[in-house]
């Protein structure tokens, strides 16, 4: 560690991202800090196209993992293994940093040391056309600008903490989360967990070059965010500072409310009543009224025709959060907490070395997810 900033170690997993890579390694190469105040480490995660190739052109060390994809959580631990910097900085493959991100982040761990992590967000410059990429890209950008200061999760998308930090709570959780889920929210409030501080600071900045389809955004928030998260959140409780990002009071009441219009649509279908109605409407005025900043946001950045078509994908939003809510409580309910597999418990048990290494201890509040063939870290966009 230099007098005046933190060595930095930046961790990329990758996966079938030879077509992404020198557009997300270049603008990290472009950082405005100093070439030997951090290192680059890529984990190629099984890819099998050139994404190692591309990626030995810009990266000081790469980690080449064999076999089947083991997911974003496993290939950044074993970056972090890989790693001599005081503070990890984790960046997505599909991310292009700003020449000012790695700066601003040296900065922060040098002027706040009771900071043990922090995250960006997304510019409000997407690279990928469409309306559903458009959208998604900047209701996370509105999300991460309206919750600046302490946070209660973390985000691995342009995040970093400090290395002993990491070691200290266990790492990403990787038995649990074998593809993209939840795996940095859950390591963020572990951190807090721990008593250590995580803040958001949106001017630490990217553009993502994610392309989404309809397909995938209602599979995302549906299976990979938000059952995972519910169970989570029942297992763990709700605490006072949940009331940041998107679990906020408000949004727990507008979900309650959409929930709420399935039966009352039934009961006026079969009633042939309109009094039912009325819960719908409430719905839909509470999600206009309580979102009026974010659809103002709309506007202003892609005018109003986008900010109307964008509205039919955000009550959607509200539709999955009705099902993840149900269907975590479900799986929940039926089936308990979910537990590390067999061969796991044993071998940290017995303290039999084993590849990947045995978490130290056990955890049961996770949830986990068999991987599917051909899943692994956010590398490219997916078609």
């Amino acid at each position: 560690m230099t007098v005046d900033r933190p060595y930095l170690s930046v961790i990329v997993p990758a996966h079938q991202a030879e077509s992404i890579l020198p557009r997300t390694l270049g603008g990290l190469v472009a950082s405005e800090l100093p070439r030997e105040s951090w290192e680059l480490i890529v984990v190629d995660d099984a890819s099998t196209d050139e994404t190692m190739i591309v990626a030995a052109e810009y990266a000081d060390t790469v980690v080449r993992l064999a076999g089947r994809p083991h997911g974003p959580a496993f290939a950044r631990n074993r970056g972090f293994e890989a790693s001599r910097g005081d503070v990890l900085v984790f960046v997505d493959a599909d991310v292009v940093v700003h020449p000012d991100a790695l700066p601003r982040l040296a900065a922060l761990f040098v002027r706040s040391p009771e900071i043990d992590a922090a995250f960006g967000s997304y510019d409000a410059a997407p690279t990928a056309p469409g309306l559903v990429s458009q959208y998604r890209n900047l209701m996370h950008h509105y999300v991460h600008h309206r919750n600046r200061g302490p946070a209660e999760t973390f985000w691995a998308g342009l995040g970093a903490l400090r290395s002993a930090v990491f070691a200290e709570v266990g790492m990403f959780d990787e038995w649990h989360y074998a593809r993209p889920q939840i795996e940095d929210i859950e390591l963020g409030r572990r951190l807090r967990r721990f008593g250590h501080t995580i803040v958001l600071n949106p001017d630490i900045q990217g553009t993502h070059l994610k392309r989404w389809t309809l397909k995938n955004t209602l599979e995302t928030d549906f299976r990979h965010r938000g059952v995972p998260w519910m169970w989570l959140l029942i297992q763990e409780g709700s605490p006072e500072g949940s009331k940041t990002l998107n679990v906020r009071t408000m949004e727990k009441w507008c979900t309650a409310l959409v929930g709420l219009s399935f039966p009352a649509l039934a009961a006026a279908a079969a009633w042939q009543a309109r009094w039912p109605l009325a819960v719908p409407a409430l719905a839909l005025l509470s999600i206009l009224a309580s979102n009026y900043g974010f659809y103002r946001f709309l506007r202003r950045a892609r005018g109003v025709g986008f900010a109307l078509a964008a509205l039919p994908l955000h009550l959607l939003y509200y539709v999955s959060n009705v099902f993840s809510v149900a269907s975590g409580w479900l799986v929940h309910t039926l089936f308990g907490e979910p537990i590390p597999p067999a061969e796991v418990v044993a071998h940290a048990q017995f303290g039999v070395k084993t590849w990947p290494p045995p978490p130290r201890a056990p955890r049961r509040s996770l949830w986990h997810l068999p991987p599917e063939s051909g899943s692994g870290s956010e590398g490219a966009p997916p078609a």
